[in-house]
């Protein structure tokens, strides 16, 4: 039985984002809604695999290298394989992770699978994006906001249709965080007509996703120290030595607040 709180009426991000990833959690709306995007932009698909391998790495990086302990994931989605404490407790057993999403079937994944290790801990924050100021109240609850937290933005930013209001979504995130915190965005963007043309689809729909510029995906790190490769298409951020992956209609980058 499908728990009344979710719409099967209407395609939800989540769950189309987990059929383009080859998911079981889905709806027909949502398919059928997946199948006009890939009609749209045959490359939709691959951008959803590239923004996945960008989580996995940008957090293994974070966890590893840099040594953050602390994880606040923004528009978390459905859960699939190396999810976000997933990937940081593996490096770092001790990591803690704040989940936040606001979609019913996220809800009731979240609360089966994302599970902590013993020595970290795990929570998720049933929210909207647009309400900066309770994600950071109820996390404060898992996080110590004294010391420096990685905020993942994957594919989130695009909800929020007014781009000023999203840079001071970001802004004011990045202000509860203290200096050595990092930012994780990648977000679709307007790099090619079929691009554009999903972005319609989506929006006939009832499913409106904004895509940006990559000089406006750039502008959420204003402030920030980039790390190297800088603002790049998704598909290219830190490839395989040896590689050289095709550039996606979507952008990322990982900025160090000073």
């Amino acid at each position: 039985m499908t728990d009344p709180a979710i719409d099967v009426s209407r395609p939800s991000s989540a769950r189309v984002w987990n059929y383009l990833l080859d998911g079981k959690d889905n709806f027909a709306v949502d398919r059928e809604l997946g199948e006009a995007l890939r009609a749209a932009n045959p490359a939709i698909a691959a951008v959803a695999q590239a923004q996945r391998r960008f989580l996995i790495q940008a957090v293994t990086h974070l966890a590893g290298d840099v040594g953050i302990r602390q994880f606040l994931d923004i528009g978390t989605g459905l859960p699939t394989a190396n999810n976000t404490h997933e990937v940081a407790q593996r490096v770092a057993p001790a990591s803690r992770v704040v989940y936040v999403d606001n979609d019913p079937l996220v809800l009731v994944h979240a609360r089966a699978l994302l599970t902590s290790s013993p020595e970290g801990r795990t929570a998720y924050i049933d929210s909207d994006v647009r309400d900066p100021e309770r994600i950071l109240r109820e996390a404060a609850d898992t996080l110590d906001f004294r010391e420096p937290v990685a905020l993942t933005m994957i594919g989130i930013l695009g909800n929020v249709a007014d781009y000023d209001e999203a840079r001071a979504i970001v802004g004011r995130l990045l202000a509860a965080v203290p200096s050595g915190s990092y930012l994780v965005v990648s977000d679709g963007t307007s790099t090619s007509a079929e691009s554009i043309e999903s972005q319609r689809v989506a929006k006939q729909s009832g499913h409106p996703y904004n895509l940006r510029t990559p000089d406006e995906i750039g502008g959420y790190f204003q402030g920030l120290e980039l790390l190297e490769p800088g603002v790049v298409s998704t598909s290219r951020w830190r490839p395989r030595p040896g590689t050289e992956a095709e550039a996606l209609d979507v952008y990322c980058a990982v900025g160090r607040k000073p």
